[in-house]
């Protein structure tokens, strides 16, 4: 606890100085960047293959409009189109949408995605009160007993919109409606061996998912998924000098969602409240930032499903993926979905560094270097510890599955290379290492735009 101390001290003086050092920067940036106008596009194809899931394929598209470019790097509209599929049925259909220009006064945006995965993340519940054995995944260990021990199968379909428009000043209001169709159960083992070696085939044993049902912790009602309809209200105050990758100011946001019972087939409706905050920073003019996010998400009324726990709600979606913590979106190098509680903190203290820009084929690039602390932890947790205690006798080794009371911050750190053009198109690559085995060893994310 003393280090814990120690380390925010550090941080929150470092904050402190580099606050002053930011108020002191008064003179306006000054572009040597090509003004881009009309309709501009990045893409990316999608190719791999994993020994489980099969080959993937598939592309990513991008459009951007800049108008007249009078508000470049600021676009009137933007496209992005995502579709890629494994041959063994993951895979992402995304259709996204983002204006500031279809509506006069208001902001649009829109998601219709479709998100099967045959082999989703579950480590259950609580953080480090849910215990991680490794060696159980890894199929060269005397211990091994699955790839997908830790697996489920999900089926996510999701549709949000939202909107925003001033208030005053810097706020803004924000208004939305998300409606989630969401499908688990248990992975399918025999889909998954089809045209596999017998050497390479997956044990057909249950997995974590399989004991939380038989134990009760997922109820009978939960195991499958289900249907829900949620509201979004809140405010936004926005100062950031640029979107994709801001160099000074603030965006901090409060928000309510409401999950009516009457608008789903839960058994329970809930609301959840949202506080993010961010912070941007100049160290060097037009260079080196500092940026940082502190966020918390807590269920404040009713009981939300175990399905709905890993879904993180802001303003605005970086990504395709807005779940976690851990992974790409929330703790780099953290293994995904290994923080998942009924509420939850985190914070990812960040420096970037644009090391070179220039112009090819007409187009505007930079790169950039980042290097990161990411951290969270639960602190309301998702009802365990008691169904656990009355099965006696337990039917498994106990303290292989569970250590209550040992939940504390989940830490990782780690480095990254982001590439833009045009600003806003900006492929991102992330390698994050976590701090504590329990959490995984380490990642690394391909994907768009900066975590905030």
């Amino acid at each position: 606890m003393n280090n814990l101390k120690k380390t925010l001290l550090i941080i929150v003086g470092l904050i402190f100085i580099i606050s002053v050092s930011e108020a002191q920067q008064k003179e306006k940036k000054k572009t040597t960047e090509k003004i881009k106008t009309g309709w501009n596009l990045g893409a990316l194809p999608a190719i791999s293959y994993n020994s489980d899931l099969g080959f993937q394929y598939g592309a990513l598209v991008n459009l951007y409009d800049y108008g007249d470019g009078s508000r470049y790097p600021k676009y009137d509209h933007s496209l992005y189109i995502e579709a890629s599929m494994y041959t063994k049925g993951s895979g992402l259909l995304r259709f996204y949408y983002d204006s500031e220009a279809l509506i006069k006064g208001i902001r649009v945006s829109a998601d219709v995605s479709y998100i099967p995965d045959q082999t989703y993340s579950f480590y259950g519940f609580n953080g480090y009160d849910a215990v991680y054995n490794h060696a159980w995944e890894e199929t060269d260990n005397s211990d091994y007993r699955s790839r997908v021990f830790y697996r489920q199968k999900r089926e996510f379909f999701r549709v949000k919109l939202d909107f925003q428009g001033d208030m005053v000043g810097n706020f803004n209001w924000l208004a939305g409606f998300n409606l989630f169709s969401i499908y688990t159960n248990s992975v399918d083992i025999e889909h998954l061996n089809k045209n596999k070696e017998d050497a390479d085939k997956l044990p057909e044993i249950p997995g974590l998912y399989d004991k939380y049902v038989d134990w009760g912790i997922i109820p009978e009602s939960q195991k499958n998924g289900g249907l829900l309809t949620n509201f979004k209200l809140g405010v936004v105050y926005d100062t950031r000098d640029n979107e994709p990758n801001p160099m000074s100011g603030i965006w901090s946001e409060i928000i309510l969602i409401g999950a009516p019972k009457p608008l789903s087939n839960m058994d329970f409706g809930f609301t959840k409240l949202v506080v993010t905050h961010r912070q941007y920073f100049t160290l060097i003019k037009e260079k080196l930032s500092f940026v940082y996010r502190l966020g918390l998400q807590t269920t404040i009324a009713g009981k939300a499903p175990y399905y709905v726990e890993p879904i993180m709600y802001m303003s605005k979606m970086n990504g395709v993926y807005s779940e976690g913590l851990g992974g790409d979106k929330t703790l780099r190098g953290i293994l995904r979905n290994r923080v998942v509680g009924d509420g939850v903190v985190y914070g990812n203290l960040e420096f970037r560094w644009k090391v070179f820009q220039t112009q090819w084929f007409n187009q505007n690039f930079y790169f950039a270097l980042s290097t990161f602390f990411d951290s969270g932890r639960v602190i309301k947790n998702f009802e365990v510890e008691d169904i656990v205690n009355k099965i006696v006798p337990f039917p498994d080794d106990k303290e292989h599955y569970f250590a209550f009371g040992t939940e504390s911050f989940h830490n990782s750190v780690g480095g990254g290379l982001h590439i833009a053009m045009n600003q806003n198109f900006i492929l991102a690559i992330d390698y994050g290492k976590a701090l504590n085995e329990q959490d995984g060893n380490s990642g690394i994310y391909i994907g768009l735009n900066f975590l905030f």
